[in-house]
């Protein structure tokens, strides 16, 4: 007798199929494969995101015990933990980093009216990088250090709905600025840089291409002042200014004046020396902006502790690569499962409530996850709220 489907099965209804299949025969992910598809792997790998497992023998356990139920949650191959690290450490990384940018695309359209906090139209967007350490014996291609092993992910940020756009992973030893080569800048779009990003012949390129940065400045950089513009000392401005390269290297690099505005927050007593090439912007919302910079790291922060990527289940850069895609997507799927069904949850609420009733079968999902217990703000203290839309 049918009683319903699984609560796994209905989170993958969000899954677009035909999308997937391309970025699978793009890149031959199925030629000559009996059994265990991508499919199949993309499924196991998810399960493992949301149920939190800390191992391939851990997935391998928890699935089999599922029985004829996988049938039913999507799964169609034979699961074992030899064939998943297979998966894992020979079929190209790629397919899934196509994949997860069909996600994207799709859940940016969905958050495109998100709030941003500030007075602004446009798309502001928030670059920076983390750092994942490794163990050096286990991954000697990531050597960084005298006997440590890290990799690093640079991210793109959406700020409306905290959407990562772009994701490139490198060794620990990779300049965060050169990541400026591998992003094509949105005419119009505002960037947001930390200090990393000092390297104004790559962001000169991009004031050409007409996009807008605010970046923090260094404090061995000098310059040559043209304009001083009256500032509400109040709002913790000290000064807005039109400046220009000092020295004849950077000048070369970046011919134009910028703007230089410097704010004291008094609630941490730290003075921030911002430099744009927005100069049409009140000088307030230029550190507003570089504020919402911090959701960057808040979101570093959230995937560290609610999805697999300090823990890889393959040593070789192509499991390592997989797995990280592979999370970023789980984490697309539920925040498009959110929006989707409208419920008031955040996050990090959806996915405990997931973790534990993946294979419960709700009449309907949206009921079940709105209906639920909710969290007191005080039972998980120590646990960021940030994505509570």
């Amino acid at each position: 007798m049918h009683e319903g489907r699984f609560a796994f099965a209905q989170l993958m209804d969000l899954f677009p199929k035909r999308e997937f299949q391309q970025c699978v025969q793009r890149y031959r992910g199925d030629y000559r494969l009996r059994r265990f598809s991508c499919r199949d792997q993309f499924l196991a790998m998810v399960f493992a995101q949301l149920t939190y497992r800390e191992s391939l023998r851990d997935v391998e356990t928890c699935l089999r015990a599922m029985g004829t139920k996988l049938y039913h949650a999507g799964f169609r191959g034979k699961m074992s933990r030899s064939t998943l690290a297979d998966a894992n450490e020979h079929r190209d990384w790629r397919i899934y980093r196509d994949f997860a940018h069909v996600l994207i695309r799709h859940a940016r359209k969905l958050y495109a009216q998100e709030p941003l906090g500030v007075a602004l139209e446009r798309t502001v967007y928030a670059l920076d990088s983390t750092v994942i350490e490794l163990c050096l014996a286990l991954f000697p291609w990531a050597h960084s250090q005298r006997q440590k092993a890290a990799v690093k992910l640079h991210t793109l940020l959406d700020l409306r709905g905290n959407i990562p756009c772009f994701i490139r992973i490198s060794t620990a030893k990779t300049a965060d600025s050169t990541v400026l080569d591998q992003l094509i800048p949105e005419p119009g779009s505002f960037y947001i840089m930390d200090r990393g990003y000092n390297d104004f012949g790559r962001l000169y390129r991009w004031t050409q291409a007409g996009a807008f940065f605010i970046v923090r400045c260094r404090r061995n950089i000098t310059f040559t002042r043209r304009l001083c513009r009256a500032v509400d000392r109040d709002s913790g401005l000290r000064s807005d200014q039109t400046v220009g390269f000092q020295d004849r290297r950077t000048k070369r690099r970046y011919p134009l004046p910028l703007r230089r505005v410097t704010f004291f927050d008094g609630e941490h007593h730290r003075r921030f020396i911002l430099l744009t090439n927005a100069f049409y912007l009140p000088a307030l919302t230029v550190p507003q902006l570089y504020k919402c910079r911090w959701q960057v790291e808040l979101f570093f922060k959230w995937i560290k502790q609610h999805l697999r990527i300090k823990h890889f289940f393959g040593q070789s850069p192509n499991a390592v690569k997989t797995q990280v895609w592979i999370a970023i997507s789980a984490y697309v799927l539920v925040a498009i499962l959110k929006r989707e069904l409208k419920i008031q949850r955040s996050l990090y609420e959806i996915l405990q409530i997931l973790s534990l009733a993946l294979f419960e079968k709700p009449p309907d999902l949206r009921d079940f996850l709105q209906q639920s217990r909710t969290l007191s703000p005080t039972t998980f203290p120590n646990q960021l709220r940030l994505f509570d839309f």
